[in-house]
């Protein structure tokens, strides 16, 4: 169900959010990172109108599925027909090699691509890290953000442990004793104990000053200039939190973001603040990653792909180019519920809830065929989307963990946590309803299925590996509010890409 949102100061409404939790959500698709979401080819969407004709015949008419916060049909699922988690895989593994890439669990976390799923980054060398960093479980801290994109971008050696947010969860004792404040992010090095970002990132450019120098030199006036910006970027969190939490101050916010587009065009020979990629541009991005999806939400304004700030549009352009950007890029959606719990709330607009219901899939957007993704999309991505690839890539995440998803799913229907956390969809402490666990399993081999091949196993001999035999059962009610909760609860990056992640919330939408 849609969450309310209590009236603020002036009549306005104030956003609580809705959360998507980390820590058992982890183990929802935990495993690999996967990349780029629609079907918009004719013969995939008459396949697709053909499931929900499935749907409707079986269940009860209602066919219509408009994104986050709507119900499913309730519909009677065919058990014996739905292929095997076995056959799935088989299917999965099969598209992979003719992909040319790693199913999930197969991937170099160590030394491959930069894979928010990775707990220790080697990058080919074979000595002990002597970095850890303690960072979010989400991947919601903006400050974590900054310096994981440093340590990929430097290729520093890393292991990560991985710490609740006070939003939804208790710290454990043994970090609160490391770190009493409690505060995220936290570099531990040679048993040392770093905080606040800015100092670890000063730390880690002067302990690995030969592993791509992201600053200029000292003394010099590019570095004078470097200062001068990391300022601005600290002006620019300011106005933005008086704007978006208080509704205060539109126009100092619009006028630091034309300072920003206005230093991005005094670098003259490239896109990025400096020229050249600097840790400037990482220490600006995760927070203009979430200018860019919470001011359209919330306030109705559109910040990238308007034209106004020509050389912020450039910028985002350039560092999609880059993969560990791409690797640890979030999504409209799960940034502007993350933010809420973060930040206390944040002040909607009547402008916004336009924008909103597209985010949210309220106004049917999270609903098959899906547009494709461009530069121009309401969430732009330069680098588009690839329907199939993006299709495979989130069926091989559940089919890899298809076990933890069921059962995560099945807490749509079972009992809430205790004790509450403040993030009002994060329930570390919920409990499945395992009742439920054949329908909901099936719903989801089948989903996989249509994820995987465009069409409905119907328990026919052409569909490879389906169960042809077994017993026919009627879900019960808890099949829609089980994907509804899963659904509603898919993060990025934690989970998948935003394409990838596209995909999976609209096929779960069936």
């Amino acid at each position: 169900k849609r969450f309310s949102r209590p009236h603020g100061r002036c009549g306005q409404r104030t956003s609580h959010g809705r959360a998507i939790y980390s820590g058992a959500v982890y183990l929802l698709l935990a495993g690999s990172y996967c990349p780029r979401g629609s079907i918009d080819d004719p013969a995939a969407s008459t396949k697709a109108r053909s499931f929900m004709d499935f749907l409707t015949r079986m269940g009860n008419g209602n066919s219509q599925s408009s994104g986050a916060g709507s119900t499913l049909p309730t519909a009677s699922l065919d058990i014996g027909a739905a292929p095997s988690w076995e056959a799935l895989h088989g299917m999965a593994a099969a598209m992979s090699h003719e992909l040319g890439v790693p199913l999930p669990g197969d991937e170099d976390l160590e030394n491959g691509p930069p894979n928010p799923m990775s707990l220790r980054r080697m990058f080919g060398t074979s000595e002990e890290p002597r970095v850890k960093l303690y960072r979010d479980h989400a991947a919601w801290c903006p400050y974590c953000h900054k310096v994981v994109l440093q340590l990929e971008e430097k290729r520093i050696p890393y292991v990560i442990e991985k710490i609740n947010m006070r939003c939804y969860g208790p710290k454990p004792r043994a970090f609160m004793e490391k770190v009493p404040s409690g505060l995220l992010p936290v570099l531990e090095v040679d048993g040392q104990i770093i905080t606040e970002s800015a100092v670890i990132q000063s730390l880690l450019e002067q302990m690995y000053p030969d592993n791509c120098p992201l600053l200029p030199a000292q003394g010099t006036r590019e570095r004078e200039r470097a200062g001068a910006l990391l300022q601005l970027e600290r002006q620019l969190f300011g106005d933005w939190l008086n704007y978006l939490c208080r509704g205060a101050q539109k126009g100092r916010f619009e006028s630091t973001m034309d300072a920003i587009d206005h230093e991005l065009g005094v670098a003259g020979g490239g896109p990025y603040f400096l020229g050249e990629f600097s840790l400037v541009d990482i220490v600006f991005a995760p927070f203009l990653e979430r200018i860019v999806a919470s001011i359209p939400y919330y306030k109705g304004e559109m910040v990238r792909g308007q034209g106004r700030w020509s050389n912020l549009e450039a910028w985002f352009d350039a560092m999609e180019t880059r993969p560990a950007y791409m690797a640890f890029k979030s999504d409209f959606y799960t940034h502007c519920h993350d933010l809420p719990p973060q930040l206390g709330g944040c002040v909607s607009t009547k402008e916004g809830r336009p924008v909103e219901a597209k985010i949210d899939g309220t106004d049917g957007s999270w609903s098959l065929p899906l547009s494709p993704i461009t530069n121009q999309s309401l969430e732009p991505l330069s680098t588009g989307d690839s329907p199939a690839y993006d299709r495979f890539m989130a069926a091989s995440r559940l089919i890899k963990n298809h076990e933890g998803v069921v059962r995560f799913a099945l807490r749509g229907v079972g009992q809430p946590g205790q004790p509450a956390v403040s993030a009002p969809l994060a329930d570390p402490y919920a409990k499945p309803n395992l009742d439920h666990q054949v329908e909901v399993d099936a719903a989801l081999r089948y989903v996989a299925h249509l994820m995987l091949t465009g069409k409905v196993s119907d328990g026919s001999h052409e569909d490879s590996g389906v169960c042809t035999t077994g017993p026919s059962a009627s879900a019960s009610d808890a099949v829609p509010p089980s994907l509804i909760y899963l659904r509603d609860r898919v993060g990025v990056p934690r989970d998948m890409t935003y394409p990838a992640a596209r995909q999976f919330r609209a096929h779960l939408n069936w």
